[in-house]
């Protein structure tokens, strides 16, 4: 009968039941015993074996026994080359590459790149257009109407809006969009007071040009200046300073107001700024009667305008306040610049029900087309004038 040893937990064999032995070979006995029990005593390393594949396997014959002295060491410790590292233990990384570089991320663009250059001026492309302005604020700025203060809007009290206002940082100069003479500079222009530091205007300066238009003179006028650095007389150049961007007068910030005025050159003799500023290269302008199915003039919702090759959204009030006239040709009550060339769907919302046309901007040209409520769109172009065309009154032209 054989049974296991309870010394320990060692896995070592005697024998029992047999005749215990005498003379020398008990002496033989023990010493087999004790060289069985020492070899008993250390469990063997276990065997490392590599498989074809480069796996690397431990297999185990033996556990070491319990001590109460100090816990055994790792004879050795072997990387396991598996997918996910062990629970505990840090990846390695790899060295950087010398021949990697790292740039910064590229910032927003400058401002200047927005809008390509202008073309030149003044600018006709058809005996219809008056492209006679350059832009009052330089190519490196922001030089083109605020969306939400286009000409023709109603603010502070049912006040129309009777120029484009151009935001700016305060301290911008500020540019005679075309050669002539100062006839106004410093504030009170709209009440035509001199000084008067309570005039909406602000700090304003008006240039007298030295053109016209079908027999009207032309003038321009740069509101809510923080300076002004012409005095009245002065005969300017196109592109000459002649102040600074500021926010004098009644404004929410500041900005340049800039009108066209035809005439004597008051505040009731203005047109849309829009169809007089020389627009970008490759740039387009769209004109718009915009009209109740009776025909007036309907400026009760935005008309939006969506790029057909970027998806950007435009969107433009008409307008039909008494103050905001419309161009003699145009017969206009909408205008929007600083297209990109290209196809446009236009839309607006009439009564119930939405409307839609596609148009297409033409570089450096004007897009015209008409809406009439549940008559839709026409892209009709308006009738050339006749030999004997008189341009209308300004002051009774809607």
């Amino acid at each position: 009968m054989m049974t296991t040893s309870g010394i320990g937990s060692q896995c070592c064999v005697v024998s029992k039941g047999f005749p215990k032995p005498s003379g020398a070979v008990p002496w033989l006995i023990f010493l087999l015993a004790a060289w069985v029990l020492t070899g008993c005593g250390r469990a063997p390393e276990p065997p490392v074996t590599a498989s074809p594949s480069g796996e690397v396997s431990l297999t185990a014959t033996a556990t070491l026994p319990k001590s109460e002295s100090a816990p055994p060491t790792p004879i050795a410790e072997i990387a396991l080359p598996t997918e996910q590292s062990p629970q505990g233990k840090i990846p390695p990384t790899a060295a950087p590459d010398p021949l990697k570089f790292v740039f910064p991320e590229a910032g927003p663009p400058p401002v200047s790149s927005w809008r390509p250059p202008l073309y030149p001026v003044p600018w006709a492309p058809t005996p219809h257009d008056h492209f006679y302005f350059s832009r009052p604020i330089a190519a490196d700025e922001i030089n083109w109407p605020d969306p939400n203060y286009r000409y023709g809007g109603v603010f502070f009290e049912d006040v129309v809006h009777t120029g484009i206002d151009i935001p700016a940082e305060p301290g911008t100069p500020v540019l005679a969009a075309a050669d002539g003479k100062v006839e106004w500079a410093g504030y009170g222009l709209y009440r035509g007071i001199q000084g008067d530091s309570s005039d909406p205007y602000g700090l304003a300066v008006m240039i007298r040009h030295d053109f016209s238009f079908q027999g009207e003179q032309l003038f321009t006028v740069y509101g809510h200046l923080q300076r002004v650095d012409v005095r009245r007389g002065q005969r300017v150049k196109m592109g000459e300073q002649i102040g600074l961007v500021g926010q004098t007068g009644k404004v929410t910030g500041p900005h340049l107001h800039f009108e066209v005025r035809v005439g004597n050159g008051d505040y009731f003799s203005t047109l849309n700024p829009e169809l007089w500023l020389v627009p970008p290269i490759n740039w387009g302008i769209a004109a718009a009667r915009i009209m109740d199915t009776p025909g007036a003039l309907y400026a009760d919702k935005r008309v939006r305008f969506i790029s057909m090759e970027t998806g950007q959204v435009w969107r433009v009030q008409p307008y039909s306040g008494a103050e905001a006239h419309s161009d003699p040709y145009y017969r206009e009550n909408l205008v929007i610049s600083d297209l990109p060339a290209g196809m446009y769907e236009v839309r607006i919302e009439y009564g119930a029900d939405w409307y839609n046309t596609f148009i297409w901007i033409y570089p450096g040209r004007v897009t015209y087309f008409t809406f009439q409520g549940r008559h839709g769109f026409s892209l009709e172009e308006p009738p050339d004038p006749a030999a004997d065309y008189i341009p209308p009154d300004i002051h009774r032209y809607p």
